[in-house]
């Protein structure tokens, strides 16, 4: 049977199809979809974990009892699982072991673009790379096989343009792998020292084995249409690599990539004048290929910042820009920004006043609260470091002598994934810092995800709802405010009360996404009666795409509009009244 999947959609029935039974993962352009998918496929078990380093471990504990388990993330999400990772390679696997890594080339949805190819390396794992749906779901199943057969987990790689694309992809029977009796192995999953000097003997022997599998595989796949010009290529860059080289160019297009099939490649090379390596950001195959001692062109005029596309291609092999047809459009800039309602509004324009404040923020919608007009962030480097980062600025405040008060915000997911431990060292540290959760009751960046604190799980389950209040209680807080950001006057004077405060105190921000279906929200709308406005443009400060102006006279868009009210509170002269 055919359908058209994205590659996210593939990897799901891939996991389907290969006998997987538990899932965990933690939402993030471009991997979301795939456990959002698994809802529609009975029998696995499937979860939105606190954060990635959750995730992989309830996966590896899963794969130790006796089932094929998969953990899923995003690239950075990687860099956060990366510890029982590479103890896992160490140890080995019971079922099958996948981890799933949703690289972002060209920062789409993302703070970088490193390329986790590297991890596969450095872990000394074996990693496949999709090209397309098809290969997506067909790689999942030999990845499941190569992980048992050598006892260790599978990376598997895909980018944000393979996880999106769709293509027709012919679906089978699912697998049924019976599980394995878990009995208890000290010297396999213990990892003392005296244990791991021996995993580290026996990983290097596996990497030996897999280099020879990797000669054989049927997922590395060589196409002789010429003697002149070679490509070695993989993942989606082989197929941008195919739509701009001359039809008569040879492909070697593999998708298992590490440990690399250098025999393979090199038989590859002796059959073609010109070899050339085609892959996405860093020279991962070409620093292999040539280190083997085989000639080849690729990042000296490839570049390897970015995702390419058949246009950058073809301009880096021939030095020539593209004609490109010029098409008379009117596009109106239009830069990401606070969706109109947003609860994190009130909090940014409440602190965007004050000249007497630092916000060290994080990753999420709030991270749009640094741009203009509010213009209130200082500072985003990744999840949970919201708390973290204002700790380092306020001790380095003190020496300074500078008295600004520095606030640490996230949202209520990131608290879940990696904010407690900030707030701990705030606390344990005696730092300067007002903690502060923006809870909108979901995961909204990466699509209205739910987390410990929404009182719902992936599955549709009911769930116990953890307090963020008391959890800062009992770590320590001795007032914890909670404050809803609609109300501007509550907003600063919970502000002034907290920098005020002389007990260590923490602030919750709370009202729900207005994009949360579960949640009725008022259908109520704002309106300004333009006699009344008197241009003074003070409720564009507020930062709402709902609301511009029209001969000198504020507007709200009533399409846009959800009745927030921050703006009727902002306007000092009464023209906005709620309808």
């Amino acid at each position: 049977m055919k359908k058209f999947l994205s590659g996210n959609e593939a990897v799901a029935r891939g996991l389907f199809e290969a006998g997987v039974q538990v899932g965990s993962a933690y939402p993030g352009t471009p991997s979301t979809e795939i456990f959002e998918t698994l809802n529609q496929y009975e029998g696995i078990y499937h979860e939105w974990a606190p954060n990635e380093k959750v995730a992989l471990e309830v996966a590896y504990g899963a794969s130790i009892a006796g089932v094929r388990s998969v953990a899923a993330m995003k690239h950075v999400g990687l860099n956060v699982a990366a510890d029982p990772m590479f103890t896992a390679a160490y140890n080995g696997v019971g079922r099958g072991f996948v981890i799933i890594s949703a690289d972002d080339p060209g920062m789409h949805s993302s703070q970088n673009e490193q390329d986790n190819r590297h991890y596969a390396r450095a872990a000394k794992i074996p990693m496949f790379e999709p090209a397309d749906s098809q290969d997506a779901l067909d790689m999942m199943r030999e990845a499941y096989d190569v992980s048992e057969m050598y006892d260790i987990p599978v990376l598997y790689r895909m980018t944000t343009r393979v996880c999106h694309a769709r293509c027709l992809v012919t679906e089978n029977d699912p697998l049924t792998p019976e599980p394995l009796a878990y009995t208890r192995n000290a010297k396999k999953y213990i990892a003392a020292p005296a244990h791991a000097v021996v995993h580290r003997m026996e990983l290097e022997e596996k990497v030996q084995k897999l280099a020879a599998y990797s000669e054989t595989c049927r997922f590395n796949k060589m196409d002789i249409r010429g003697n002149e010009i070679g490509v070695v290529t993989a993942g989606g860059a082989s197929l941008i690599a195919r739509e701009v080289f001359p039809e008569d160019t040879s492909f070697l297009t593999l998708g298992f990539t590490w440990p690399l099939p250098l025999k393979l490649i090199r038989e590859f090379a002796k059959q073609v004048e010109t070899l050339y390596v085609v892959e996405e950001l860093d020279p991962f195959m070409e620093d292999q290929i040539k280190a083997a001692g085989i000639e080849c062109i690729g990042k000296d005029v490839i570049p390897r910042m970015y995702e390419l596309n058949p246009t950058i291609l073809k301009e880096a092999l021939t030095g020539e820009p593209t004609p490109l047809k010029t098409v008379e459009a009117k596009v109106v800039p239009r830069p990401p920004v606070l969706c109109p309602g947003c609860p994190h509004r009130g909090f940014f324009y409440t602190l965007s006043s004050r000249k007497d404040t630092i916000i060290a923020a994080d990753i999420g919608c709030y991270t749009l609260g640094g741009l203009a007009p509010l213009s209130a962030i200082d500072t985003v480097v990744c999840m949970g470091a919201g708390f973290t980062v204002a700790m380092g600025m306020a001790k380095a405040f003190e020496k300074t002598g500078d008295k600004k008060t520095v606030f640490g915000v996230m949202g209520d997911s990131t608290f879940f994934h990696s904010g407690i431990t900030g707030a701990i060292e705030i606390l344990y540290n005696k730092g300067n810092v007002i903690p502060v959760v923006l809870d909108n009751s979901t995961t909204s960046m990466t699509g209205q995800q739910d987390n410990p604190g929404t009182g719902y799980t992936l599955m549709g389950q009911i769930a116990d709802v953890i307090s963020i209040e008391a959890m800062f209680g009992a770590i320590g807080y001795k007032k914890v405010f909670t404050v809803d950001p609609q109300d501007l006057k509550a907003m600063k004077q919970t502000i002034d009360e907290a920098i005020a405060c002389e007990e260590r105190c923490a602030i919750v921000v709370r009202r729900p996404c207005v994009l949360i279906k579960r949640i009725q929200h008022e259908q109520a709308l704002c309106r300004v009666d333009r006699d009344l406005c008197r241009s003074c443009r003070r409720c564009l400060s507020v930062g709402c795409p709902a609301i511009f102006f029209v001969d000198g006279k504020s507007m709200i868009d009533p399409n846009l509009c959800v009745g927030c009210t921050v703006c009727l509170q902002v306007c000092p002269f009464d023209a906005i009244v709620k309808e």
